[in-house]
């Protein structure tokens, strides 16, 4: 169930907070001006002008990995866990695309049988990222941005201050009577939630999604997704000039296969973040500098 929790939170990658920003105001001896406030941008130009900062950023982001270690607990109908499970990994960039190799499960290094398998699916992964576009999803269940809009109700637009930062903040629910096409668009008609754009740099800083309505998979007889089950995802501005994750959350509750139910809290957490430049020889291959 991680990798089905993974892949509806990664189509989102990046969507409950109250609150309004305020620029503030200056006092003069004779009398108070007020700052002017600028307006708040329409929410569609608002997500076009994310997509555009990212792409931006790609070239920027080649040079960067990252660690995450990811903690799967499964918990039984008590509230109680049952099983603890762990999965390190390093993070780095294919064609704008994120990739994880899979270094240590429960504390151990892969090896044996299991390094063979992890070095057999990073090599056709990384395979899969050279040839797909950056502006693509990679494992083909991700949704656009303008998909994304289209099958939403965007609505309580407002500034705040997230993490000391101006950020512009929107509420969001799935359309029920929306036409979807796909897992990824069909679960969206099931999700609210709350996005938190840095307004500066145009970067998702934050976002809060559950789903509201029970969501079926194969008509419910594959898995049935529980009303309830949410997510939540954070990134952060890295040495100034690039924006990474910095972790995750979910809890999700299904039933498969009409038989077994499974409750699963997963968290990610996003650190040691390195950047390394490429250099040229002449007449020779690129070479990697020392991380710094």
């Amino acid at each position: 169930m991680k990798n089905c929790l993974a892949g509806l939170a990664t189509f989102a990658l990046a969507w409950l907070a109250a609150g309004l920003w305020e620029l503030g105001a200056t006092t003069a001896p004779a009398q108070a001006q007020q700052v002017a406030v600028p307006p708040l941008p329409e929410i569609p130009q608002l997500m076009r002008e994310v997509v555009d900062h990212q792409k931006q950023l790609e070239k920027v982001r080649e040079n960067y990995t990252y660690s995450a270690t990811v903690t799967t607990q499964d918990i039984d109908a008590g509230g109680q866990v049952k099983k603890t499970e762990t999965e390190e990994q390093e993070i780095f960039f294919v064609n704008g695309h994120p990739v994880g190799r899979t270094v240590k499960k429960n504390g151990q290094p892969l090896s044996g049988h299991d390094l063979e398998k992890e070095t057999e699916r990073l090599t056709k992964l990384v395979g899969k990222a050279e040839k797909t576009p950056s502006d693509q999803p990679l494992e083909g269940q991700e949704i656009s941005v303008s998909r994304l809009l289209k099958i939403m109700d965007v609505r309580n637009e407002r500034r705040e201050s997230y993490r000391g930062r101006p950020a512009i903040v929107f509420d969001f629910v799935g359309r029920k009577d929306a036409q979807t096409h796909g897992l990824a668009e069909d679960a969206s008609k099931k999700l609210q939630g709350t996005l938190w754009v840095d307004e500066t740099d145009r970067q998702i800083a934050h976002l809060d999604a559950a789903f509201d309505d029970n969501f079926h998979v194969g008509g419910g007889v594959v898995a049935n997704v529980q009303k309830g089950s949410n997510f939540h995802f954070d990134q952060a501005q890295v040495n100034g000039e690039v924006w990474l994750p910095t972790g995750a959350e979910g809890t999700m509750q299904a039933r498969v296969l009409l038989v077994k139910s499974y409750r699963q809290h997963v968290t990610e957490r996003d650190y040691d973040y390195k950047r390394f430049r490429v250099e040229a020889e002449q007449g020779k291959g690129a070479k990697v500098a020392g991380a710094k």
